[in-house]
This record gives structure tokens, C-alpha cells and sequence, in this order.
């Protein structure tokens, strides 16, 4: 963790927490690929309205990012990275993202909450994710979802 202000709110974390002391380094995160929606979305998770989190598997194979796991932690930041709160992964499911249901949809909090809001938002972000490796989104991709819950 290379991010001072992440590594003050995790210090913080444990000081409050000393049963997760031995638990592995965080990892450092902001949404999106923009100011504007990384720190709109680390506010609906502020505000308790988003408790998931969609990533193209193929995006974190090429990006050569790891898959979230249950039991997780990650400090959410803002765009410029001042750390915000800190969640831990509940559970992770990976499905085709033609059937990503409303319930998921809800759960991220996009837009007016809806399943059409999610497909709008994410199919965007990961065609931009995705073109910088000459690829494009298809409705059979696998979409990795996270569940978390702010703990701090």
C-alpha cells in the first residue's frame, strides 16, 4: 500500500480492530475510470445505497488484476485517492452479464437503481476498459459481482 492516506485509515481500522491485525494488506481502490462516477460511487457506498461492485473478468484478466474473494478488505478512495471507508468482500459470483439480475442492479445503486440503469453504466465502462486492449464487450462475457459491507 503505497497511498499514506489509506494506510492512516487502515491503521485506524485496526487500532479499532485488533482482531483483524494479522489480516492481509489491504487493497487500495477507486471506481470507475472517471473523477466524476469514482467519486459519486465511494458516496453511495458512504451513503449505504451501494453494497456491490461489477468487473469484467476479462478486463481484470488483462489488466492482470486479482478476483475479489470473500473475507476481503479494500479501502475505497476517491478519485485522487484520500481514502473514504473501508469495505470487506461478503460474497463474489460470476455470471454472463445477459443475465445480471435486478436485484444485483439495485444493489450497486446506479442511476435510479434500475437493471436498465446497470446495463447502461457498465456496458460504457467496459467498452472504455476494454478498447485500450482491442476488445469489446459481448452480452455472453462473465461479469464478476461483489458483495461487500462498509465496515469502517
Amino acid at each position: 500500500m503505497k497511498n499514506h492516506s489509506a494506510e492512516n485509515m487502515w491503521g485506524d481500522f485496526l487500532s479499532a480492530h485488533l482482531e483483524f491485525a494479522f489480516e492481509h494488506t489491504p487493497k487500495v481502490y477507486h471506481f470507475s475510470d472517471n473523477e466524476r462516477d469514482a467519486n459519486h460511487n465511494v458516496d453511495l457506498v458512504l451513503a449505504g445505497v451501494k453494497k456491490a461492485a461489477s468487473h469484467s473478468l476479462l478486463g481484470l484478466q488483462l489488466q492482470k488484476k486479482e478476483l475479489p474473494k470473500r473475507g476481503d478488505f479494500t479501502v475505497l478512495t476517491d478519485w485522487n485517492g484520500k481514502g473514504k471507508c473501508i469495505v470487506r468482500t461478503t460474497s463474489v459470483r460470476m455470471m454472463p452479464y445477459f443475465s445480471i439480475t435486478a436485484e444485483h442492479a439495485k444493489l450497486e445503486g446506479l442511476g435510479d437503481g434500475s437493471l436498465t440503469a446497470w446495463k447502461k453504466e457498465y456496458w460504457e465502462l467496459f467498452q472504455r476498459e476494454l478498447a485500450v486492449f482491442d476488445r469489446k464487450p459481448n452480452d455472453s462475457m462473465i461479469v464478476v459481482c461483489e458483495y461487500f459491507e462498509k465496515v469502517f
